[in-house]
């Protein structure tokens, strides 16, 4: 653990370039500080470095900027999923409208069908009846 927090606290006072090539550094821009990120927290306790003074990842970018943009994108995906999924929802709800009625339309006609079986085959059989004197 200690051969970890040795490397960022030898980088102190040189620059954030030379601090960040180790991904467990922070950099805190008034003091020229490279410290151990603080794992224990998420953000970095503004005792350590403030949010818009601190470095970690990038130079180019402070870590309230980062986090900012993190949120935006995440919030961004969860949306878009969200949207997806209710989208996928009614486009297979109007599907099982349209195959709802697809199988109606042929119940109907099978219906059709077998009430004209059914009226042609009853003739038939009167003709037959009648042919035989069964009526």
């Amino acid at each position: 653990f200690h051969l970890i927090s040795a490397p960022c606290n030898l980088k102190s006072n040189t620059s954030c370039e030379e601090c960040l090539h180790n991904v467990a550094c922070l950099w805190c821009i008034p003091s020229k500080a490279c410290i151990e990120y603080p794992v224990k927290n998420i953000l970095p306790p503004s005792s350590v470095c403030h949010l818009n003074d601190a470095r970690w990842g990038v130079c180019w970018l402070n870590f309230q900027a980062l986090i900012i943009t993190a949120s935006v994108l995440a919030g961004v995906i969860i949306i878009a999923v969200i949207v997806c999924c209710c989208c996928c929802c009614k486009c297979d709800r109007i599907g099982n409208r349209k195959e709802d009625a697809r199988v109606e339309r042929q119940n109907r006609a099978r219906k059709e069908n077998q009430k004209t079986r059914r009226s042609e085959m009853q003739m038939r059989h009167d003709e037959i009846r009648k042919k035989y004197g069964k009526l």
